[in-house]
């Protein structure tokens, strides 16, 4: 697989305070938490459409997003839903979302791959492979036309390195200067193909041709994730785009419901062993957190998205009048017209 191949660039010991680690922590586990609820959902028919999980990339989510200020902005991907709640969604609207409700932050309209919060900057997902990029920059752009002080953020797979808006929106950024990181989520996989057989460059070299500093990490390290996140996003906040590459794994198949039988049967009983989660509860344990304090921690996400479920399944389906709403601009026909 092209990511495990790879090798990241070296992080010195974690100097992120333990307080913080555990907040990090919590961020991965109400993903994670979410995320299998999802798969389970979807499994019984009470999500409509496509999803597309992001189990095992957790540590991306939670150490990028968590780098952002208030003012920050970003847009995310068809895999994109530990963005929005690393962003700090709230779980019972996003629920709604995802099920079709009236309720949900978009109106139960976009579902999962248009999840989207303009409040927390939260630009949307995208159902097209790279469409994110472009938003970002017209995003970053904004943020320096107008001195907002803030970053956009562009997630994307290693699957939308082949595509021309990834090129295009490196040499604006790169011409403008603009306030922007590009975040690769680099988990070897372009949909059912290794990302090899798709890409023929590097994203380091392909960086390099428009003058963007590229920085390569354990994606699955969150603190290594983080430190580099907070490193890239302030440098780019001043300075200039910036590139960061997360190496990931994706437990899941592109779309929940695929077999993956195009997949090493090996590779994915070895994915547990590079879990995000559980090398952060590790590090934690290590640091001289109790066991008991991690049981506590998952059992109130637990409870949080038991309670989010709820709230989501007694929700109203949308009327057929909502479909309408926010298309079309109202008109009236005046006589002879």
């Amino acid at each position: 697989m092209p990511s495990s191949a790879a090798q990241a660039d070296p992080i010195p010991a974690s100097s992120i305070p333990t307080d913080r680690r555990l907040a990090l922590h919590r961020t991965m586990q109400t993903i994670r938490a979410t995320e299998t609820t999802l798969s389970r959902l979807f499994a019984d028919g009470e999500i409509p459409g496509f999803i597309h999980l992001s189990v095992g990339q957790e540590a991306v989510a939670a150490g990028v997003v968590g780098a952002l200020g208030p003012q920050d902005s970003f847009a995310t991907t068809h895999r994109g839903h530990g963005h929005v709640l690393a962003r700090g969604v709230r779980l019972d609207l996003f629920f709604k979302e995802i099920m079709g409700r009236a309720g949900g932050i978009c109106g139960g309209r976009g579902g999962s791959m248009h999840v989207a919060d303009l409040s927390l900057g939260v630009l949307g997902a995208n159902g097209i492979v790279g469409a994110g990029l472009p938003l970002a920059t017209g995003s970053a752009l904004a943020h320096q036309t107008r001195r907002t002080g803030g970053v956009a953020v562009a997630f994307f797979g290693d699957g939308a390195m082949a595509e021309g808006a990834l090129h295009e929106c490196l040499n604006m950024a790169a011409l403008w200067k603009l306030p922007m990181v590009f975040v690769c989520e680099n988990n070897g996989w372009s949909e059912f193909s290794p990302t090899s057989t798709q890409f023929a460059a590097t994203l380091d070299k392909l960086g390099a041709a428009f003058g963007v500093p590229h920085r390569q990490v354990d994606g699955n390290d969150v603190a290594a994730v983080a430190e580099a996140a907070a490193e890239v996003v302030e440098a780019a906040r001043g300075g200039g785009p910036r590139i960061l590459e997360c190496l990931t794994t994706r437990w899941h198949g592109h779309f929940e419901g695929d077999p993956q039988r195009y997949r090493n049967a090996d590779e994915i009983a070895g994915l547990p062993q590079n879990d995000p989660l559980r090398r952060s509860a590790e590090a934690l344990l290590a640091a001289g957190v109790e066991e008991s304090a991690l049981a506590a921690l998952v059992d109130s996400v637990d409870a949080e998205i038991r309670d989010a479920l709820e709230a989501a399944r007694a929700d109203a389906l949308p009327d057929a009048d909502a479909a309408f709403r926010d298309v079309y601009t109202p008109t009236t026909l005046t006589a002879g017209a």
